[in-house]
């Protein structure tokens, strides 16, 4: 990965967390919440539209490896991270005011694991790929759009992260201490993508949790009830999540 790749990485965290971090009032707050699910649907659809188009077709290309089973496991595994997380990761905020340390950190752990998971590979992605050049060929895919993806769900993720934070109270140090080892995380992921070796068969495997971990983020982002209806989308969502699938039909092809 260049160099600009691992910085938009990180600096797409500390970009939304910092955001949560300016807002004054509770009129602010409220108006940039009532973004957030919008944002998070748009990314939410951007995830699952080059999961389907690219990344899934590139899991699959050799039907010998049973990657099904991995790409079940990575949906099952972030199923088991938001445990921990409490599902910051797809817009919710349960601020506990007054909590222990030990609350911060739990969600920490679900949002760090995850988000070192996904950083994985796009340092395995390889070199050419990740540069620019085209990789569409058997097994390989455009890393740069799986950049894109994380770096889409990132920002309103940090977001969340960062208004978690300080509904319940913890010092600006702590909380900036916390949004920056979230948005170190997948860099270093990335990393250990580029410096261990990892053969085809395991780059695979590891393509399908991530894969099998966005499928799940995304569709509980699309499917939760929209404006307080327990059944109903609002046009705007299905306006917001038609233009993230376009969008990842667009540069897929």
């Amino acid at each position: 990965m260049a160099l600009w790749q691992y910085l938009l990485l990180f600096g797409s965290v500390l970009l939304g967390g910092g955001l949560a971090q300016l807002l004054r009032g509770a009129e602010d707050e409220a108006r940039w919440r009532s973004y957030l699910p919008l944002l998070l649907s748009f990314s939410g659809a951007y995830l699952l539209g080059i999961a389907a188009m690219e990344l899934m077709p590139s899991v699959f290309a050799d039907a010998k490896l049973h990657s099904g089973v991995w790409l079940l496991a990575g949906f099952f595994v972030q199923l088991l991270l938001e445990s921990l997380s409490q599902g910051v990761e797809h817009g919710h905020i349960h601020a506990h005011k007054r909590e222990s340390y030990r609350y911060a950190i739990t969600v920490m752990i679900g949002l760090g694991i995850h988000a070192l998971l996904e950083g994985l590979p796009l340092g395995t992605a390889g070199g050419e790929a990740l540069a620019g050049h085209e990789g569409h060929s058997h097994g390989h895919f455009d890393g740069n759009h799986l950049l894109w993806g994380i770096v889409l769900h990132k920002l309103p993720a940090a977001f969340a992260l960062g208004l978690l934070l300080r509904y319940s109270g913890y010092s600006k140090v702590f909380t900036w201490a916390c949004l920056l080892v979230f948005a170190l995380l997948s860099p270093i992921g990335a990393m250990l993508g580029e410096v261990v070796s990892i053969d085809p068969l395991w780059r695979n495997r590891v393509m399908a949790l991530v894969v099998g971990s966005f499928l799940h983020i995304s569709t509980t982002i699309l499917f939760e009830a929209d404006d307080g209806r327990e059944h109903g989308v609002s046009p705007k969502k299905i306006a917001v999540v038609v233009l993230g699938m376009a969008v990842a039909y667009f540069t897929a092809h």
